[in-house]
């Protein structure tokens, strides 16, 4: 439980400073879908988060949702391969992605 509340605060951080650099950095780094997947994943990954603190009766649902958009996050985050931040977000969200997966007891 620990773990992916851990991964989720620290997927949401890395999600949101990879945000503010992608619209810094303008060209190719603020393509819609990236921003957009950005901002979702650092919205759902708080509120895993929260569920999972609050043993909510929903967090099977709410992990099970984070881990697939953490999954497309990687995805987006790898069409940029020579960025070393998105990297590191994609490295970040693959491992929350399953981490959630565990949590929700549903892993593929």
């Amino acid at each position: 439980m620990r773990e992916c509340i851990s991964y989720c605060m620290d997927t949401q951080a890395v999600c949101l400073e990879t945000l503010a650099h992608c619209l810094q950095t303008g060209g190719k780094h603020a393509a819609p879908s990236l921003i957009s997947v950005l901002m979702n994943c650092a919205e759902i990954c708080e509120a895993s988060a929260s569920f999972v603190r609050l043993g909510s009766e929903f967090q099977e649902s709410i992990c099970t949702l984070c881990a697939e958009v953490c999954e497309r996050c990687v995805e987006e985050c790898e069409n940029l391969p020579d960025d070393p931040l998105l990297q590191e977000c994609a490295e970040i969200c693959r491992h929350c992605a399953e981490s959630c997966r565990d949590m929700a007891g549903s892993r593929s």
